[in-house]
């Protein structure tokens, strides 16, 4: 009801989170792809990943040592699939969300690893 609601729209209602969001849409990816594209701590990637776990919009599995994170498949929120739904096709020709999926398509994980 009304607290499932407020959950999503204060999920989507941080830049970093939807940036998440529409970088999700492209592929899956791991905290460490993640924070590479977003520029961010990978506490806060997490956190932000954790916020958007708990509004149904994201989900993750582990393969191993990675944990992948992928668009959750809105079973758990209609909320949240009807806003996953829409946010495909909103934002798509906002310039800073073009650039960082953008970015994001050049984006390896054993790159990340062999640079650290």
């Amino acid at each position: 009801g009304m607290k499932e609601f407020i959950r999503v729209m204060k999920a989507v209602s941080d830049p970093t989170r939807v940036k998440i969001l529409k970088i999700l849409e492209k592929r899956m990816m791991c905290v460490c792809e993640l924070q590479t594209s977003l520029g961010t701590a990978q506490s806060t990637t997490s956190k932000h990943l954790k916020i958007l776990e708990d509004a149904g919009l994201v989900a993750y599995h582990k393969d191993g040592l990675w944990v992948n994170y992928m668009l959750a498949d809105g079973r758990q929120s209609p909320f949240a699939a009807s806003l996953l739904g829409n946010l495909r096709h909103w934002l798509n020709d906002e310039p800073e969300i073009s650039a960082i999926v953008e970015k994001t398509a050049h984006i390896d994980r054993f790159e990340i690893l062999n640079k650290n």
